[in-house]
């Protein structure tokens, strides 16, 4: 199964009020493993970022000028999610956010459901811990995931420790760290193996004295009786 870890940062809350996706981040999953494939994209929204959102994520209308319009990336974008199952956190929003942008381009791309499926971990948040905070932060917290150097908020960052926290909270891997170690060298290997040296001593084998296997036989003898008599009780 091909799954594909998404966030997005945005110029400010809805994009009905002409606000636009200013950075895209993808993380993939196959099996339920890191592969080492992402895709991330900085992006111009062609208008101003709201203040309140540049505190959240840091990112300035500056820095922004020189890349490149959702128009120049979409076939590359869905090109990379076409067929997987996205897991975001509070779908809603990016995937509005998403459909808003192909909905602005000359050609008809459709909706983000015409290529692929959609899991929100909000959701399943809410059902697995009812009543409980369920933001991301707090479900790293919960699910003993460092996230410490989540200073501000940013699309690839997010997607890397949203998938710690979904494979976490699905019941699978105890070492993140490693299987994403292990994905970036093109390896898979979820367990570590420690390998006894041929070189050990043997080990020693002590054999029981005749009066210790003569005691053993007559232990073993009475319970037998023991049972037997039950039985028969």
């Amino acid at each position: 199964m091909r799954q594909i870890v998404l966030d997005t940062e945005t110029t400010g809350l809805e994009p009905y009020d002409g606000h636009r996706i200013i950075e895209i981040g993808c993380v993939e999953l196959v099996n339920r493993k890191f592969t080492g494939n992402h895709y991330h994209q900085y992006l111009q929204p062609d208008r101003e970022i709201d203040q309140g959102a540049m505190e959240v994520h840091g990112i300035t209308n500056e820095f922004l000028e020189d890349k490149p319009r959702f128009v120049d990336v979409v076939d590359e974008f869905l090109e990379f999610i076409e067929g997987a199952e996205l897991v975001i956190h509070n779908a809603p929003f990016d995937v509005g956010f998403l459909d808003h942008e192909l909905s602005l381009l000359d050609t008809n791309k459709g909706k983000l459901s015409d290529y692929c499926s959609v899991l929100d971990t909000l959701v399943l948040a809410r059902q697995m811990h009812p009543g409980q905070r369920n933001s991301l932060d707090a479900l790293c917290k919960r699910y003993e995931i460092d996230n410490s150097h989540r200073e501000l908020h940013g699309a690839l960052l997010d997607s890397e420790i949203l998938a710690d926290v979904y494979l976490r909270m699905t019941g699978g891997q105890t070492s993140l760290t490693l299987g994403r170690q292990n994905a970036a060298n093109q390896q898979t290997t979820e367990t570590t193996v420690r390998r006894i040296s041929a070189n050990r001593q043997p080990l020693k084998v002590i054999k029981a004295s005749e009066y210790e296997a003569t005691e053993h036989q007559k232990k073993l003898s009475s319970l037998n009786d023991a049972i037997w008599n039950q039985q028969e009780g």
